[in-house]
């Protein structure tokens, strides 16, 4: 069984999850004792811009009521800011079931520990798109 947590180059202790939804894949670290968000270098706030995006990205901290225990530190990549702002929250949600597994029950009722497998369809040789076909003439 791998362990549960983790130290890095600096010695300090970690919980990590890892987060993906369409091609978005979001690496996440949680550091007990400080607190903050950070995404790619910057705040949270100042990566995805948007509110709504933000509450969601951290509502895992704030159902388990540990926004003020740890310090997140994320690397995001693919996909849009919607997608990355839920790999976000799925890989915060792991993190913190790995921190300690009574958080397990909560998070799994909110529907945060299931990955989202929904893609987008590729596109079809001879259509306009996955699905959508070319105009067809009778006559």
């Amino acid at each position: 069984m791998p362990a549960r947590e983790k130290k890095d180059v600096k010695g300090k202790m970690f919980f990590w999850g890892l987060g993906r939804r369409k091609t978005a894949v979001a690496r996440v670290r949680l550091y007990p004792g400080s607190t903050g968000v950070l995404v790619n270098g910057k705040t949270i706030e100042e990566y995805v811009r948007c509110t709504d995006w933000e509450h969601e990205a951290t509502e895992p901290l704030r159902l388990t009521e540990c926004a003020d225990k740890f310090a997140v530190l994320a690397r995001a990549s693919g996909g849009g800011l919607g997608s990355q702002a839920r790999a976000l929250r799925l890989g915060i949600a792991r993190a913190l079931v790995k921190y300690d597994e009574k958080f397990r029950v909560v998070l799994r009722r909110a529907g945060m520990l299931t990955r989202d497998d929904r893609m987008v369809e590729r596109k079809k040789p001879g259509l306009k798109g996955a699905r959508k076909r070319p105009q067809y003439s009778k006559r």
